[in-house]
């Protein structure tokens, strides 16, 4: 687009992926939240009216906790958080702004954030996947079915392993004190080896509807 289609939308929506760059395992790409996030967000400017702009991913976050694992960069949280505000802040241009987030990590940015947003009168969303029963949370099952789905080239199916399995509240305090790795030696918090595209399928199309009912109710 050029500035002068973009000017030529009566309100626009600017809708931005949230990613990061960290390790997902032994078999995902170190950009799985980026790419998922941008998927999304595509779905949704499919499935919305023509307000819809999408814009550039943020490609790296807050990913402190994947800290130990070669290939992980991370911009910390404070960073992640003033990153969100610059853009809405430069966003004026825009009704609204909507940030689908693909990293579990980014929450405590999120939230900073988003008071930010509200105490300045900046009309914003901030969109994340939900669990449901049967989903894992970092490279397992959901994330390797889902990836599979978009883009099935993009996984190693030779190193497809097990993590550690325990509730995520069993493991919560080993992760804020120590990251990821002090409970997982190969990253992966779920089993991933019974991933499939068809699994990934049904998660990615439900995570779509969920995020467009999510951003008609914000329009109103």
């Amino acid at each position: 687009m050029t500035w002068t289609s973009v000017a030529a939308i009566e309100s626009p929506i600017l809708v931005i992926p949230v990613g990061s760059f960290e390790q997902h395992g032994p078999h995902l790409p170190l950009d799985t939240d980026a790419r998922i996030a941008n998927a999304l967000a595509t779905h949704l400017v499919d499935h919305l009216d023509a307000r819809t702009v999408l814009g550039p991913i943020i490609t790296v976050s807050a990913s402190g906790e994947h800290a130990g694992f070669p290939g992980t960069l991370s911009i910390g949280t404070e960073t992640t958080a003033r990153t969100f505000v610059e853009l809405a802040r430069s966003a004026e241009w825009a009704h609204g702004i909507v940030f689908v987030n693909g990293h579990g990590g980014n929450a405590e940015a999120i939230a900073s954030a988003h008071r930010t947003m509200i105490s300045e009168g900046r009309r914003s969303l901030f969109w994340s996947p939900t669990s449901q029963l049967g989903d894992d949370h970092h490279a397992g099952l959901t994330e390797t079915s889902v990836m599979l789905h978009l883009d099935a080239t993009t996984v190693n199916t030779d190193d497809l392993r097990a993590g550690n399995s325990q509730p995520i509240g069993e493991l919560a305090e080993s992760l804020r004190r120590s990251g990821v790795r002090e409970v997982s030696d190969n990253g992966i918090l779920g089993d991933a080896r019974n991933a499939d595209a068809e699994h990934g399928r049904v998660v990615f199309e439900r995570w779509g509807a969920d995020l467009v009912a999510a951003v008609r109710a914000w329009l109103g």
